[in-house]
Order: structure tokens, then C-alpha cells, then sequence
């Protein structure tokens, strides 16, 4: 009889990965960081330098205290949260807060959701040639300046020469064609108007992208069940682009304060002031125009504030809800 051999059981061993130095690891990918250098030095003079001028907003400042800017900086007083209460208490701030706030939720109201209904219709279309053509013409208005944005709405609109005023005075009769140039309570619906025709193209971007990852058998699975394109729609394309829906609304929440100084100015006028003074023309009328820079900083540092709380209530309001959130 021949002997036999028991078979020893091997216990797996566990891999250990031993951690790479960085300064070897840096001799080795030293072009990676060198390519960092611009987008880092970008970050240092542009985003996180001019933060030192927050302590401006608790100061009473003069740029002709001491020499230079730092001697500015060092000679002008502190005055803790004085500046904060004559910003708050002030008469603008009720007026800036509501046209700010107006603007924002029409904003989300209306234009939020276009690029989402704008991507399941063209995520319809079975033709692809068709759907390029159609996807390009809706992206170019993107790239249009809102300086020509601005200059197209004031020559259509015009009551002089504008073609569109022309139109509706034809219609319902001079005397009741409204000024939207003009009229206060039409310009936040102007600037509603401006944002959907010239971004809502664009935004579709991320969202067919979501949109193109969905599992194509889902959809044939649910025709074989004889669920017909809505059902395919409510059941299938939306619960897939859920997440990215909750991120970018998570991100639009966190701008609620920042309307946009550049097409706000373009189209501000003496006559619509009233309903177009936001928190960035104002934060520029008084910081810059003025030269009150302590007030301007202020009014900034406040909306800043607001707009970091607003994310993290609602990335913490969608991680209640079941989402992933934005971190």
C-alpha cells in the first residue's frame, strides 16, 4: 500500500503595499507636478489672495491710512461688526435681498428644470443625424457674449425700433404694449428670459451624458411588459439621472445669492433700478463706485456666508433623503 499524504491547507497571506515616499514618487511624476504650477498660482492670486481683503468688512477703511495697501490695511481701525449692522440695518438691504432672492427662485423655478425637459426630449429622438443638428443649435447661443445678449434684447425690445415691441403694439395696441426695457416689474422676467434661451442648450451637456450610461435592456425589458415612453421615462430615464439631478441642485441652491453681476449691469437701468439692484451691483456701486470699501466687503462677506450655509443644508437635506449628495 502506498503512503498517504495529507494535504496542508495554505492560509492566504495578506498583501501588504508598502507606502511610496513622496519624494521618490515626485522624481517620478515631477512633469505632473510642474503642470499644476499655472492652475495652482491661478488659485493663489485670484481666489485665495484677495481673501485678505475680508478684513476690510471689520474695519472702517481708508485706502489713505498709512502707506500702500498694507499700511492701509494696518493703520485703519477695527470696529468689529459695525459695518455688518449698517449693512443690515441699512435702507438697500430689504430691497437688495428681495430682487436678489426674486431673481434666484424664478431662476430655479423656470430655468432650472428646462435643461432636464430639454435632454429627455432630445434623448427621444431616434435619428442621430438629427439629433447632432439639433443638439449644436441649441449649444451655440452658449457661446454668444452677454454683451450681445444685452444689445440683442435692447434693439428687439426697443419702443422706438424694436421689431418684437413693434409687434405687440400692433397687436394689443400702443397704449398697452408693455416696456419690458423699462417697466421694473418685467425685468426679472427679462433676465429669466435671457438665462433660458442662452444657457438652457448648454446645460443639457451633463445631463444626456447621465443619460447615456442608462442600461439599454432596462428599456427593452419594460417595452416587453408593454410600458409605453412615459412609463419609460418616469420609471427608467429619471431614476437614473436622479443623483445628478440632486448635485447640480445642490450647486444652483448654493448660488441662490449670485444672480450674476455682468448681465445685471448690462440691463440695469435708472428706470428698472428699483427691481434690478441685486447683491452684485450693489456690492459694485458701493464698493466700487463709492468707494465705501468696508460696506462693499461686507455685503460680500455676507453673501458668501449665505451661500456656504445654503449647500450644506441642502447637501445635508439630500443625504436625508436617500441621496449620495454632493461630498
Amino acid at each position: 500500500m502506498g503512503k498517504t499524504t495529507k494535504s496542508k491547507s495554505v492560509m492566504p497571506q495578506t498583501v501588504t503595499h508598502k507606502k511610496t515616499p513622496f519624494l521618490s514618487y515626485f522624481k517620478s511624476h515631477y512633469w505632473l507636478y510642474i503642470l499644476i504650477i499655472p492652475g495652482v498660482v491661478y488659485m493663489l492670486c485670484f481666489n485665495y489672495l484677495p481673501m485678505l481683503g475680508l478684513v476690510m468688512a471689520f474695519q472702517d477703511f481708508s485706502p489713505f491710512n498709512g502707506k500702500g495697501v498694507f499700511g492701509a490695511f494696518i493703520h485703519s481701525p477695527f470696529v468689529g461688526l459695525e459695518v455688518f449692522e449698517e449693512f443690515i440695518g441699512g435702507y438697500d438691504f430689504k430691497n437688495v435681498l428681495i430682487n436678489t432672492l426674486s431673481i434666484s427662485i424664478l431662476n430655479l423655478i423656470f430655468f432650472f428644470p428646462a435643461p432636464i425637459i430639454l435632454s429627455l426630449l432630445l434623448n427621444e429622438i431616434k435619428s442621430q443625424a438629427y439629433k447632432r443638428v439639433t443638439q449644436t443649435l441649441v449649444y451655440i447661443p452658449h457661446f454668444i457674449s452677454l454683451v450681445i445678449v444685452a444689445s440683442l434684447t435692447s434693439q428687439l425690445f426697443s419702443t422706438t425700433d424694436g421689431i418684437v415691441y413693434q409687434l405687440m403694439a400692433a397687436v394689443v395696441g400702443r397704449d398697452n404694449a408693455p416696456d419690458i426695457l423699462s417697466d421694473p416689474s418685467l425685468f426679472k422676467v427679462m433676465i429669466v428670459g435671457q438665462n433660458m434661451w442662452k444657457e438652457t442648450g448648454y446645460g443639457t451637456i451633463i445631463f444626456l451624458a447621465a443619460l447615456s450610461g442608462v442600461d439599454q435592456e432596462q428599456y427593452e425589458a419594460a417595452r416587453v411588459d408593454g410600458a409605453g415612453r412615459w412609463r419609460l421615462m418616469w420609471h427608467i430615464t429619471l431614476p437614473a439621472i436622479r443623483g445628478t439631478i440632486v448635485i447640480m441642485l445642490i450647486l444652483k441652491v448654493g448660488q441662490i445669492l449670485n444672480t450674476g453681476f455682468e448681465q445685471i449691469y448690462l440691463m440695469q437701468n435708472s428706470l428698472n433700478r428699483s427691481a434690478s439692484e441685486t447683491f452684485d451691483t450693489y456690492i459694485y456701486r458701493i464698493g466700487i463706485e463709492q468707494a465705501d470699501y468696508s460696506l462693499g466687503a461686507a455685503a460680500g462677506m455676507f453673501k458668501s456666508i449665505v451661500s456656504l450655509i445654503l449647500v450644506l443644508g441642502a447637501n445635508k437635506i439630500a443625504k436625508m433623503c436617500g441621496e449620495s449628495g454632493f461630498y
